[in-house]
């Protein structure tokens, strides 16, 4: 079968199509024949060696992908640590979902990783359930524009979360106000940190969704008022994230990590994300931002674009 082989950890540049054979199913896996998978930025830390548990090469890309299910004939979206860009994949039974009918395989395959990280992060933020009464509550969620970032405005929509998000370009957060972002903060023009205080009359954020790492971690948690929580699940910039103790003590405030390969493997936990997640999906509350889609041949480009950070939503590789 074909695939999308990263053959060193160079960067980009090394990933090949190449012959390899199929997968074989485990007893607690079933076999997808894949029609699309979604890319995301731990894709393009792979291929640098950079993203936790890479494997040594040569070894498929990608982690969540749209198919057909070998045997039933129905078509699924699921997530896999590695393997997903290639014709076939055999995928854990318990990190499969039925595609939606009226989603496309490209949304269908855009959907796993975005939307169970946005949840979970407000999940974790305590921004799942009823807020207190006449508390209104807010959310900063960097790289806005981005695949998480798209959907955590659409969740923060449904939550009645109010949100605030950064981007470099006023052009991508035009796009993600019609998705229901309320204030957009181009940081290119204005330091999000003092944003966030004129926004909120300097009380701040109750929670911050952070995937850059270095010293935005530090600065997060100053954009935070009482009891709020920082939640980590990146470090885009390549730098460890900088960990400001006094910002801690002085709001008593949190910062959390966050990790989908370690919460995927808590059935429980994504049980519960799906069965709301899954019903947002019903009443079309959901609808993943597809910002282009790619022929698997023309994948580098598509890891270039994203790692230049010139993506809006998700990129798609169209597969079979």
């Amino acid at each position: 079968m074909k695939a999308l082989v990263i053959t060193s950890t160079s960067g980009p540049d090394a990933l090949q199509i190449q012959q390899t054979p199929e997968p074989t199913a485990k007893p607690h896996q079933t076999m997808v024949r894949v029609t699309a998978g979604g890319l995301n930025f731990a894709d393009v830390m792979t291929t640098t060696g950079g993203y936790p548990g890479t494997p040594a090469p040569p070894f498929t890309a990608g982690r969540e992908f749209c198919g057909i299910e070998e045997g039933s004939g129905r078509r699924v979206m699921g997530y896999i640590q590695f393997g997903a860009f290639a014709e076939k994949v055999a995928a854990n039974s318990d990190l499969l979902w039925p595609a939606p009918d009226h989603w496309i395989d490209e949304q269908a395959a855009a959907f796993p990783v975005n939307y169970f990280t946005a949840y979970l992060a407000y999940w974790q933020a305590g921004m799942t359930t009823a807020a207190e009464p006449g508390r209104n509550r807010r959310v900063l969620i960097h790289a806005v524009a981005g695949g998480v970032g798209t959907a955590a405005v659409q969740i923060g929509r449904i939550l009645d979360v109010e949100t605030y998000g950064t981007s470099s370009s006023d052009e991508k957060l035009a796009r993600v106000k019609e998705l229901g972002l309320q204030h957009a903060i181009n940081y290119k023009q204005q330091d999000y940190e003092e944003a966030i205080k004129d926004l909120t009359h300097g009380e701040g954020v109750d929670a911050v969704f952070e995937m850059l790492g270095g010293e935005h971690t530090a600065k997060s948690l100053r954009c935070l008022r009482s009891f709020g929580r920082v939640i980590q699940y990146g470090s885009a910039t390549g730098k460890p994230p900088q960990l400001d103790v006094r910002a801690l003590y002085a709001k008593s405030a949190m910062l959390q990590g966050l990790w989908l390969t370690y919460l995927s493997q808590k059935r429980e936990i994504m049980a519960h994300a799906w069965r709301q997640l899954s019903e947002w999906i019903s009443q079309q509350k959901l609808s993943p931002a597809i910002g282009q889609v790619f022929p698997m041949d023309h994948a580098v480009e598509a890891y270039k674009l994203l790692q230049a950070g010139k993506n809006y939503g998700k990129l798609v590789l169209r597969i079979g």
